[in-house]
């Protein structure tokens, strides 16, 4: 078993000042796989001071410097790539080949296309003709506290701690109790990169103790945070008191709108989009919206799908879905599938309990529902968990109604081959992201919803952007520069 109970504080493996023991649980077996430590509120004191300390020197160190130190961590990962693809799988439930393929890899992703943004950010430019003494200049914000979740941890991880080493701000990171391991491993990156003491530090905790402590922390001038729209809430709440910049990428509840003229592979796309990940992503898009001419064969062909994705242990390799993170997420999605019964919708594939073939692991079934109506339960709620719903609709405008009609905007989805109806929908549907015909968002594409799916931009120059402050100045020599 692996013992992971130290943190990493002021450029050092420290243990904690209380230890408090906390199991890491492999969600394929139910057993337990790693012990890690909760921090306290004084960890937490301890690392927001190293990282105080750091600021002034870190801030004013110049930018190419602190490029060199990226890359570092980029080589690094490189080499060790393996070792993080099996600490997430082990950590979360997700199968080895989306460990290798499709979570790991976040990291050099996110972190390449920060650097081509990072190459063209003008620190200090003129305000504009008009003005020739007046000059914008960028700013690091100061220490930042990063909150950072269990389902896509390097994801997260690379999309905060990257851009706020490049912007200058040293930086805390709380990642998840649930995933820690592959933040650990990431320090180890960091330290051997030779990242200045204090720059970087990680305190494991809970939300109830380091997560607070952070968010109302007098000395942390920002929270950038992932997660549940109810903790983001609440963080907010914490952070309130003493002013300082808090930026959300929260829940979701994506519309997948197909229409009759939609490609022949748009339902299936659909489908194992949703169910990737055991449908544990934020930008899922859980809710599928069909025109009704082609409404029956869109059911038919969901379902037939659903049915043929596998289910299996993490370490296994393959095509397959794994578990979901725990026990209680395990029981939640069983409550919904339930609800969606109760409720009236017409199940289609999976349903209740482990899959035929496991009897231990937090594994759920692939599920479809069809006739959903707007307002069920299960078309409202963030579920979590490999559960797609189905909805007819006869018009354009009753699928936007029907797909804005959430609390959440976080990523909505088109299928269509008429050109102007996509581009006009595009405009129509609200939500920070609108994917079409199957097409990936392009590198440097911020990633961020509105509304309960928060309001972050993450990603490119805009996840830059967020650690920085602007700084208005006049009266600037020119003839001194």
């Amino acid at each position: 078993m692996i013992e992971k109970r130290d943190f990493y504080i002021d450029g050092a493996w420290v243990a904690p000042l209380a230890p408090r023991d906390c199991p890491v649980i492999d969600p394929s077996t139910e057993e337990v796989c790693a012990v890690i430590s909760l921090g306290s509120a004084a960890d937490c004191d301890r690392a927001v001071a190293a990282a105080k300390a750091a600021f002034p020197t870190w801030a004013a160190t110049p930018p190419a410097t602190r490029r060199m130190y990226v890359e570092r961590i980029l080589d690094i990962y490189e080499r060790r790539k393996e070792e993080m693809a099996q600490a997430i799988s082990l950590e979360m439930g997700a199968p080895i080949d989306l460990s290798r393929n499709s979570q790991a890899p976040c990291l050099p992703w996110h972190l390449r296309n920060f650097l081509t943004a990072f190459d063209h950010v003008e620190w200090i430019r003129p305000l504009g003709p008009h003005a020739p003494n007046d000059r914008i200049a960028l700013e690091p914000i100061g220490v930042v506290g990063l909150i950072t979740p269990w389902n896509w941890p390097m994801n997260q991880v690379t999309l905060k701690v990257i851009p706020a080493l490049l912007a200058g701000c040293p930086c805390v990171l709380k990642p998840s109790e649930e995933s820690p391991l592959s933040s650990m491993l990431f320090a180890e990156f960091v330290h051997e990169a030779g990242v200045p003491a204090g720059v970087f530090n990680l305190v494991n905790g809970d939300g109830a103790g380091v997560g607070t402590r952070l968010s109302e922390h007098p000395d942390v001038e920002m929270i950038s945070f992932t997660g549940s729209t109810r903790a983001g809430r609440a963080i907010s709440k914490a952070a309130a008191e003493t002013l300082k910049r808090v930026t959300l990428e929260l829940g979701g509840k994506g519309a997948n709108l197909i229409f009759a003229d939609a490609d022949e592979k748009a339902v299936e796309r659909g489908v194992r989009h949703m169910m990737q990940n055991s449908g544990q992503s934020c930008n899922a898009p859980s809710r599928m919206l069909v025109e009704r001419a082609v409404y029956d064969q869109a059911v038919e062909k969901a379902a037939q799908v659903a049915s043929s994705i596998a289910v299996g242990p993490a370490s296994k390799e393959g095509p397959h879905i794994g578990p979901v993170v725990n026990k209680r997420q395990w029981e939640q999605i069983q409550g919904y599938i339930q609800k969606g019964i109760d409720e009236g919708a017409r199940l289609v594939a999976g349903g209740l309990g482990l899959p035929e073939h496991l009897n231990r692991g937090f594994y759920v079934k692939p599920t479809v529902f069809a006739d959903v109506k707007p307002g069920m339960t299960i078309e409202r709620e963030e579920i979590f968990g490999p559960v797609l719903s189905i909805i007819p609709f006869d018009t354009e405008e009753e699928a936007v109604r029907i797909a804005n009609d959430t609390p959440y905007g976080l990523t909505n989805y088109v299928q269509s081959q008429d050109g102007t109806r996509r581009n006009r929908l595009a405009r129509q549907l609200r939500a920070g992201m609108i994917e079409m015909n199957g097409k990936s968002r392009a590198a440097g594409s911020p990633f961020g919803g509105i509304k309960a799916s928060g309001r972050a931009r993450e990603g490119g120059t805009w996840g830059i952007e967020e650690f920085l402050e602007v700084k208005a100045i006049s009266g600037w020599d020119s003839a001194a520069e």
